[in-house]
């Protein structure tokens, strides 16, 4: 979509749909009460007559307004003005932009940013939008042969400007624009099938994002990672007949400075291994790439906005499957680090990607090193999907990604790395385990890691929660690309 800043007048603008706010108890916002001034109180009325009472996500379109520029005018409800919080408004926004697209307008224009949110500025408030929109507006369909039912016609959407620089505004469409471009990357790739969305076919794509001038990909193949002795990495995907792939996508922009190392999980199928997963619902275990899939969307969106900062990807691409030479309980690998591991779960298989490339990534000698990873099931148990688990080995390194996190609203939370946690990856035969028991199952995971990044600030951020939605909706969500970019954005701006 395009998007647009435009000059205050909006009751003059002639557009297909004109987006504006009201509060609990049919209170308009400041610029719709003008409008409807103008209107002789008819949105007043309408509002009235419908019983609309203003919870956030509430909607009124008003198809028909004669003499009035705008063919329709979409009231949005935005709550209590005391109340309304980020995700209020992300509910209204939400609403607005499922009715804006499919009402059959081409065009809208939308002021819903002059709702003050606390602790945000409009430019965030724009940005949002940016976000919600282009949500609405995904489609994956490239392997389907039915056209949509719900056809998208909405192509430009635009921003009144109601104060005196414009820049603020325009800075968060191409913040926004960027954001969204990440996380369409990431949902286009995640929602392939592990037949198309093979670790090749990541590498190849990792291929096409880095022909941004800025970026360049290298692709480690089985015999490179042979050689470099990244055993735990190449343990897992010995049951697949598809190779594994160490993929790095570099973004320069930033000089002679240390790096920021991004690490995806990249596993584009997982059947457990011999540790099998359960059927039900095996289908959606494509979606175990979502961390790798995320950390190539950053790329793109990085790239986009020519960030003075250099980043690193890293995405160890594996399938995980049954096979005479897969994984078995009780094997014992030895990793890059010099660490033995004993596997007593093989579906516990992205820590042993993880934690080869956590000490690859050392050769980068980065300044901050995060890991995102669909890795355990226990985080979602523990936090549902709301926000993504986080541990951290830094203080200073959690505060900021927590920072960004509530910027973008693309939240985390954080867990312990206690060194009590540590005793439960106890082997009898090799220097750890590669579970910790049933017990503080996502903590462990993240202990098991914590072993493999003692040499420099680190994060994990489980997003086995967040990075997908199950069900009938089932997709994926595009997170954490929202607060990778944040993060990197916050680091550019304030080095």
């Amino acid at each position: 979509m395009d998007y647009s800043v435009l000059a205050p007048a909006a009751t003059s603008v002639e557009t297909d749909c004109l987006i504006l706010g009201f509060r609990a108890k049919r209170k308009l916002l400041p610029e719709a009460s003008r409008i409807d001034d103008s209107l002789d109180g008819l949105l007043g009325q309408l509002l009235k007559r419908d019983g609309l009472e203003g919870k956030p996500g509430d909607v009124l379109l008003i198809n028909h307004l004669p003499g009035f520029a705008s063919q329709r005018i979409l009231l949005v409800g935005l709550g209590k003005k005391d109340e309304l919080n980020p995700a209020g408004y992300r509910k209204a926004l939400a609403a607005a932009a499922r009715v804006a697209h499919e009402c059959g307008a081409r065009q809208a224009v939308s002021l819903l940013h002059e709702a003050i949110v606390p602790g945000y500025d409009t430019g965030w408030a724009v940005r949002q939008a940016i976000e919600l929109f282009e949500a609405a507006a995904y489609r994956f369909n490239p392997l389907k042969q039915e056209e949509d039912d719900k056809p998208r016609r909405l192509h430009k959407l635009a921003f009144p400007c109601l104060e005196a620089d414009p820049s603020t505004l325009e800075a968060a469409i191409r913040l926004g624009q960027a954001i969204a471009l990440g996380m369409n990357t990431a949902k286009d790739l995640a929602n392939l099938p592990g037949n198309i969305c093979t670790p090749a076919y990541m590498a190849e794509k990792a291929g096409e994002i880095a022909k941004h001038k800025k970026l360049k990909a290298r692709i480690l193949n089985e015999s490179d990672l042979e050689e470099l002795g990244m055993h735990a990495f190449l343990s897992v995907s010995k049951g697949s007949e598809q190779p594994a792939k160490l993929i790095t996508i570099e973004y320069n922009g930033g000089g002679k400075a240390k790096p920021c190392v991004l690490i995806g999980k990249g596993l584009t199928f997982d059947a457990g291994g011999i540790s099998l997963k359960p059927a039900a619902n095996m289908d959606e275990m494509k979606f175990d790439m979502c961390g790798g899939a995320a950390v190539l969307g950053t790329l793109a969106a990085v790239a986009e906005l020519d960030l003075p900062i250099n980043v690193v990807g890293l995405v160890p691409a594996s399938e995980n499957l049954p096979d005479g030479r897969a994984n078995k309980p009780g094997d014992i690998i030895k990793t890059l680090q010099g660490l033995t591991v004993e596997i007593l779960n093989t579906d516990a298989e992205g820590r042993l990607l993880l934690c080869d490339t956590l000490t690859y990534a050392k050769r980068f000698d980065p300044d901050i090193v995060i890991d995102v990873a669909t890795l355990t099931g226990a985080c979602v148990v523990a936090l549902g999907r709301h926000p993504s688990g986080l541990m951290s080995n830094n203080e200073a390194l959690a505060a900021d990604i927590t920072r960004a996190a509530n910027t973008a609203w693309d939240r985390v939370w954080p867990l312990p790395l206690w060194d009590d946690y540590q005793e439960q990856l106890k082997s009898n035969f090799a220097d750890l385990a590669n579970i910790g028991g049933s017990d503080g199952g996502s903590i462990t995971a993240g202990c098991f890691l914590s072993r493999f990044a003692k040499d420099f600030a680190w994060a994990h951020i489980d997003i086995a929660g967040t990075a997908w939605k199950t069900g009938k909706d089932k997709g994926a969500t595009g997170r954490p690309v929202p607060l990778l970019v944040q993060y990197l954005y916050d680091r550019s701006s304030n080095p």
